[in-house]
């Protein structure tokens, strides 16, 4: 076989390695926000490595269900949050 043929499948095997890992990873924080926007209410949960991360993905998420639009997202995730419960 081309030293490309081995490379390509060097780099596939890689890639499902990788993939593998990070799914059976156990995220260290997770997080369920509620949000309020203009009237209406979302809740979402999201895990993170960080606690910061999660917090802000569970945020944004619940905004993309509450907004539409660049600007109101913004005007969404720049609010506070009703409520944040950490799971385990």
């Amino acid at each position: 076989m081309k030293t490309t043929t081995w490379l390509a499948i060097a780099f596939a095997v890689l890639v499902l390695g990788y993939l593998l890992v990070s799914s059976f990873s156990r995220p260290a924080y997770r997080c369920r926000v509620c949000m309020s926007f203009n009237g209406a209410q979302d809740c979402r949960t999201a895990s993170a490595a960080t606690q910061e991360n999660a917090l802000r993905t569970a945020i944004t998420n619940a905004c993309a269900q509450l907004s539409s639009g660049v600007i109101q997202s913004g005007q969404c995730e720049s609010t506070r949050p009703v409520s944040v419960d950490w799971l385990k």
